[in-house]
């Protein structure tokens, strides 16, 4: 083999390596675990596949609760990988539950570049904005990137006195240390009654929304609009749970490399998560005899990651045993 054909080949080999290296092939799971002030905190799991999920840093938190809420706890924690490809925006409820299900109004908003190292802010509703005396709680903010719009748009659930819950948007600041304006009505069911616990997911040209349903039958449904924000959502009359149980939490991710998409929730009075399985986002089937979880999770989420990103938190939290 001439010099060239070496050197070609050899760097045809590195490419492949650095492809595989960067290209997503495991999954993270960021979750909090009970109703305990010990518990409302934020952990981290990983899996090799999507079915399979092992605890990162023996199920301890990864970041102290004190040192980021106004409250002592969070609880809902939501990732999201950034249109650059290497930024990671997390938000979460900052919240103890021991303080009452109506005792907190506000989030916390953290910004990464290697899933470890976290920056913080709190955003204080009540003490942000006017009129806003009546606000009872802020729950379970999420964030996704608004295509239209071409920013970050946060959206979580309030109640405002006896009225429902309505889930609102505001859009993040270029450092993502705060929201701009006045927060807004992102979806209100048809008839009215309260929706929480929001999780978008994009496909096809349609943004997907899962909520939760109370007031009037319990239970996650979906609404589909092509706009985020044009107030024009089609909405399913159907529940996506595969159970009779009570669920919340809803969240939804793709399976890397397949057409297939799993729906997870949390089955709160028993204490356990469902997961299902669809290719269409409007049928799903459960696959809880594949599903291996050595941790008890609470409304958490799911996100695609490298071998590069895994390999960083392994060397942060340690190596699970079965991974």
């Amino acid at each position: 083999m001439n010099m060239k054909k070496y050197t070609l080949l050899l760097a045809l080999l590195l490419v492949g390596v650095l492809t595989g290296y960067s290209q997503q092939s495991a999954y993270l799971f960021v979750y909090f675990t009970g109703n305990r002030m010990s518990e409302e905190a934020i952990r981290m799991a990983v899996s090799p596949d999507g079915y399979n999920y092992y605890a990162l840093n023996g199920n301890q938190p990864v970041i102290d609760s004190r040192e980021i809420s106004s409250t002592g706890g969070v609880r809902d924690p939501h990732i999201l990988r950034c249109e650059d490809g290497k930024t990671f925006y997390m938000v979460v409820t900052d919240m103890v539950s021991g303080n009452g299900w109506s005792s907190n109004r506000a989030m916390i908003l953290l910004k990464s570049k290697d899933l470890v190292n976290w920056t913080s802010n709190i955003v204080n509703i009540q003490k942000k904005y006017p009129n806003q005396e009546d606000l009872k709680r802020v729950w379970a903010p999420q964030t996704i990137y608004d295509k239209e719009a071409k920013k970050y748009m946060v959206y979580w659930s309030m109640q405002h006195g006896n009225g429902p819950d309505i889930i609102y948007y505001a859009y993040a600041n270029k450092d993502f240390t705060d929201i701009e304006g006045e927060p807004k009505t992102l979806f209100l069911p048809k008839n009215g009654k309260s929706c929480i616990d929001g999780d978008i997911i994009y496909k096809d040209g349609l943004y997907h929304l899962f909520y939760k349903t109370e007031g009037d039958g319990n239970g996650i449904k979906k609404a589909t609009t092509a706009s985020l924000t044009s107030g024009q959502w089609t909405e399913s009359e159907d529940y996506k749970q595969q159970t009779k149980e009570a669920v919340e939490g809803a969240g939804i991710f793709p399976l890397i490399g397949t057409d297939k998409y799993i729906l997870m929730y949390d089955v709160y009075m028993k204490g356990k998560y469902q997961f299902t399985e669809s290719t269409d986002l409007e049928n799903f089937k459960v696959i809880d005899n594949a599903i291996s979880m050595d941790f008890h999770p609470r409304h958490g989420t799911v996100m695609p990651i490298t071998y590069k990103e895994l390999k960083r938190l392994y060397k942060a939290y340690g190596k699970p045993d079965k991974m």
